[in-house]
């Protein structure tokens, strides 16, 4: 902690405004310094904890009874601050009571005088005189005391308290009898309070002035040469008393001498000081103490009584003396805050007139009876959050008017909390922040002040402070999770509420106000916009188009929610969004496939077992789950009790044997349905044909194809007829031929490779089909082996029996071979089995 001290002089006060406030020459002239008042300045720069207060303490000296509106001084020049930081710094006065004598211009940065300044009213006795108060200023907080001096000047003139005094002498007071006459009240001080005492007319009596050890004169008159009643019995003198000031003021009491007999001996107490303690607020009529003053006279001469003689109007409101016994009580209420002291004059007086003096000095005992007061004198609220630790939040003047330890007082504030208080005057504390502030933590704070006095029993006084803190964006907005999984339908209409995200921002007003954004992105080359939109204000996501499970199965899009802070903060969530199947697709038969203008059959010989395989219904669902779990149903057929379908694989087998009165052509519908709500279909036709022989087949299926519905014009369809057999026996010559030509080639190749014959797959067989979705259907591949008899030229069929894909071996060439086909030599012999085989495939 470092001070200066600065010493201002100021120019001189003319001499007749001086005589104008009541000084006189000759004061002026013992006073050479009083041509220039002096102030001292005294700064005290305080650093504390990064918030600058800065103290300092200036003195003025002014007379009073100034008119309103007179100077006090120049506040800007004597304590350096420029103009411009008064007026941004807001400064003002402030005092301890609701009395303020002064008035800050802060235009100008002058101190001019608010209203009447009675240094008797204000001070009284006590010199000097003089009264203090505060001038703060704010960003940053300053705080300077200012002290103002009133000086006296000569406005009261001496007064006794009585227009008259009556003294009852006997004749027999021998001279040289001394004679109490009090003193006058002059309220100023110094040269301008009472100064000596006058008496006139001076036949019978000289004045004596005496002066106490507080200094107060008053005025004895001694008998200087002896009365005579029998002359006069009645004297009449004038006690007059003048102060010094100039001009000089005085004041008169007449006083009425009456001379009676002779009373020799005047009362005498027993004690020149009386010495009493009393604690201040003691209840009425207290004892403080007692007087005795003894007259050796007897009768009426010899009765004393007594009285308080020059009492001001406080003493004689608080304590009262019984004129009998001599006792001294209290009657009003003390206070040491008040006076700390008394001293009372007490009189004892006979009946003969003759009476002695003696002074009863009280000594008031402080009781702890006042509670500290605390004054804010600057708050700031609220505080921002972001405040650095230090940062001052206000000052506070506690003050208790007590003395000693009943005045000691310490302050405080309750714990726990980011806060501490700490003094940079006398009386003074600053409350200042003592860590981080977070406003999402705590928004507002309950600050006690506590301020508590060292007495027995300490009295304690509590101020609650209720401090707002002001948000800053320091918080990001905050999903509750990473990832969010949401799900549609598909075939959704467009702007379908899909999904809602929802963060949550610790911040508060704008700053905690959310808005939500889609991020750029590209879905299969598609930016994410076209698919999805999100409201920026509620987070809710909508579909911008229809969605097709089979087309696109998920969507992640990622949102950013920001806030709108200044700078905004944000963070990112990702959103899956899952496309759930529908039934919106009917299963499709792959297999038999059936084209326009031809017939597909499948050949049963007679001789087929219960059983026996006749041929595979396969399909496919495009949709997933248990809308593509598919099952095979046979709707219609020539003969149910014949054929069955397996329902969850399709295969049509026969139910039992195959006898000779089955009809050669036999139709059956099969039925594919999905297991989807509702569920979808799809049917098939399948032809079969029960017959040994070719030509059996052949003749059947032209019937077989032309078991239609017929009209009318039935001589154009037997002309259609004839042209279609026509242009089949001409292809069938020609494939015959080819057919031969190949077999022999094929022949030849197989006996050179010893059986090792290439097999090519039909053209209608169905290919391996997996569904990755797991959607029910069979997942293996059927291959049908048709094997000829040694006279197949007579076109027979022997049996047919399916082998698995299994049984294929492929060698280094990539050709397929059987390796279980035997190697006779009657296998196939001669052109009529490649002409059976060729018809076959022509019609199948």
């Amino acid at each position: 902690m470092k001070g200066k001290i600065l010493e201002v002089e100021f120019k001189s006060i003319g001499v007749k405004s001086l005589e104008k406030m009541g000084f006189t020459r000759s004061a002026l002239a013992e006073r050479k310094n009083c041509r220039t008042l002096k102030w001292q300045v005294l700064l005290l720069i305080v650093c504390l904890c990064k918030s600058v207060v800065v103290t300092g303490q200036i003195r003025y000296s002014i007379p009073e009874e100034l008119k309103k509106g007179s100077l006090v001084g120049n506040i800007a020049q004597d304590l350096g601050i420029d103009l411009n930081r008064l007026r941004a710094g807001r400064a003002r006065i402030v005092t301890e009571d609701s009395t303020q004598y002064t008035e800050l211009k802060t235009d100008k940065g002058l101190l001019v005088v608010k209203e009447r300044i009675d240094r008797e009213q204000l001070c009284g006795e006590i010199s000097p005189c003089s009264f203090s108060f505060e001038v703060i200023l704010e960003n940053p907080m300053e705080l300077h005391r200012v002290t103002v001096e009133i000086l006296d000047i000569n406005d009261n003139a001496p007064t006794f308290q009585k227009n008259e005094i009556k003294l009852e002498i006997s004749e027999s007071v021998a001279p040289g009898a001394r004679f109490l006459l009090g003193s006058a009240e002059d309220p100023d001080v110094g040269v301008n309070t009472l100064q000596n005492y006058i008496l006139s007319p001076l036949d019978n009596f000289v004045l004596k002035q005496h002066a106490r050890p507080d200094g107060v004169k008053y005025a004895e008159m001694v008998l200087q040469k002896p009365l005579d009643r029998e002359k006069q019995d009645r004297l009449s003198l004038t006690l007059t008393a003048v102060d010094g000031g100039n001009p000089q003021r005085s004041g008169t009491v007449k006083i009425d001498v009456v001379v009676l007999d002779a009373n020799d001996n005047a009362p005498v107490f027993n004690q020149s000081v009386y010495k009493a303690i009393v604690f201040e607020n003691a209840l009425k009529n207290t004892l403080v103490t007692t007087v005795n003053a003894s007259d050796a006279d007897t009768g009426s001469n010899g009765q004393v009584t007594y009285s308080f003689s020059n009492l001001k109007g406080h003493v004689r409101e608080t304590f009262n003396l019984d004129e009998n016994t001599g006792v001294i009580y209290v009657v009003g209420q003390i206070d040491f805050e008040k006076a700390k002291k008394y001293e009372i004059n007490v009189e004892a007086k006979d009946h003969g007139g003759l009476a002695d003096s003696s002074k009863v000095v009280v000594e008031v005992i402080d009781v702890n009876d006042n509670a500290p007061v605390i004054t804010v004198m600057s708050f700031s609220s609220p505080v921002s959050e972001d405040s650095a630790p230090g940062t001052t939040v206000a000052i506070i003047n506690v003050k208790d008017l007590d003395s000693g330890d009943n005045g000691q007082v310490s302050c405080s504030i309750n714990r726990n909390l980011p806060f501490k208080i700490t003094s940079s005057l006398t009386n003074y504390y600053t409350l200042v922040t003592d860590a981080v502030l977070d406003r999402e933590t705590t928004s507002e704070y309950n600050i006690t002040i506590i301020a508590t006095d060292a007495g027995s029993p300490p009295l304690t006084t509590t101020k609650i402070l209720n401090l707002k803190v002001s948000d800053v964006n320091d918080n990001a907005p905050v999903f509750q999770r990473s990832v969010y999984t949401a799900y549609v339908t598909e075939n959704n209409s467009p702007g379908l509420s899909v999904f809602s995200v929802k963060a949550k921002d610790s911040d508060w007003n704008q700053n905690a106000r959310i808005s939500y954004l889609l991020e750029n992105a590209l879905i299969s080359g598609t930016p994410v916009s076209s698919y999805i939109s999100v409201n920026s204000d509620s987070g809710v996501v909508y579909t911008v188009r229809s969605f097709d499970y089979e087309q696109i199965k998920e969507l992640q899009i990622h949102i950013k929610a920001q806030d709108g802070g200044s700078p905004p903060l944000s963070s990112n969530v990702t959103v899956n969004i899952l496309v759930q199947d529908q039934n919106d697709n009917a299963p499709q038969i792959l297999y038999p496939v059936h084209t326009d203008g031809s017939l597909v059959a499948e050949m049963v010989p007679r001789s087929a077992d219960a059983g026996y395989l006749v041929t595979k219904v396969v399909a496919v669902d495009a949709d997933s789950g248990q809308n593509a779990w598919l099952s095979y149903k046979l709707q219609k057929a020539t003969d149910r009790a014949l054929f069955e379908v397996g329902l969850q694989n399709g295969e049509i087998r026969t139910l039992r044997q195959v006898t000779d009165k089955d009809a050669v052509k036999q139709r059956l519908v099969v039925v594919v349905e999905d297991n989807g709500q509702p569920s979808r279909s799809a049917t098939v036709n399948v032809n079969v044909a029960v017959a040994d022989s070719f030509p059996e087949v052949l003749s059947e299926f032209s019937d077989f194809s032309q078991n239609k519905d017929y009209n009318d014009n039935l001589t154009f369809y037997l002309v259609l007829s004839l042209a279609v057999v026509s242009f089949l026996f001409i292809v069938s010559i020609i494939v015959l031929l080819s057919v031969k030509v190949y077999r022999w080639r094929q022949s030849r190749l197989f006996y050179e490779s010893n059986g090792n014959l290439p097999v090519i797959p039909s053209a209608y067989y169905p290919p391996r089909y997996a569904d990755v979705g797991a959607t029910g259907t069979l997942q293996h591949v059927y291959n049908y082996e048709v094997c000829l008899t040694t006279d197949s030229g007579k076109s027979e069929y022997r049996y047919i029996r399916p082998y698995s894909q299994s049984l294929l071996n492929a060698d280094a060439s990539g050709s397929v071979t059987l390796p279980h086909v035997q190697k006779e030599k009657n296998l196939i012999d001669d052109t009529d089995s490649a002409e059976v085989e060729s018809l076959v495939r022509q019609h199948f």
